[in-house]
């Protein structure tokens, strides 16, 4: 990319790019647990859950990505935050991906958290993967045949973990 990709929090006027961004991805049903089905009510309360903050990926005018950052846990697990990150599909393999997932980690050092947490990383969305581990985070757990894959069954979800404080 030769333009300046720009991460900043969303808006209610960016409602309509991010649900562009969302429905291909929530309907293929293949790496979130959003309901395929749930439209974009459905997929706005699975993106937007309770305690999350939004981000958008805008490149000259247009949003190529979205992304949340929320605490993972309440009480005693606040001090670890979660995350998720979705692109369009025209910006996949530019880089959207790997700058939302910078950005994520340093806005959770920018608020605190001491480690990011992903809790359900279905096992065949092996680029997400691939691109997580190359940022640090590890597999700290498999859950054999969590997640019914519309083309390949029951796979495996993974439980991801990176510590901040290093």
């Amino acid at each position: 990319m030769t333009a300046q990709l720009t991460i900043r929090p969303a808006t209610p006027e960016d409602d309509d790019a991010i649900w562009a961004v969302l429905k291909p991805a929530i309907e293929a049903g293949d790496t979130f647990t959003a309901d395929p089905n749930g439209g974009r009510e459905g997929g706005f309360a699975y993106w937007r859950p309770a305690g999350a903050s939004n981000f958008v990926a805008e490149l000259d005018g247009e949003i190529l990505g979205t992304s949340y950052l929320k605490p993972n846990q309440k009480g005693g697990g606040t001090h670890v935050c979660n995350a998720g990150y979705c692109t369009a599909p025209q910006a996949r393999g530019k880089g959207v991906a790997r700058a939302l997932l910078a950005h994520s980690l340093e806005e959770a050092r920018t608020r605190g958290f001491r480690a990011m947490q992903y809790n359900f990383v279905v096992s065949t969305n092996t680029r997400a993967i691939d691109t997580w581990e190359r940022a640090g985070f590890q597999i700290a757990g498999r859950l054999p045949g969590a997640f019914l894959h519309p083309q390949q069954g029951y796979v495996d979800a993974l439980v991801m973990f990176r510590t901040l404080t290093d």
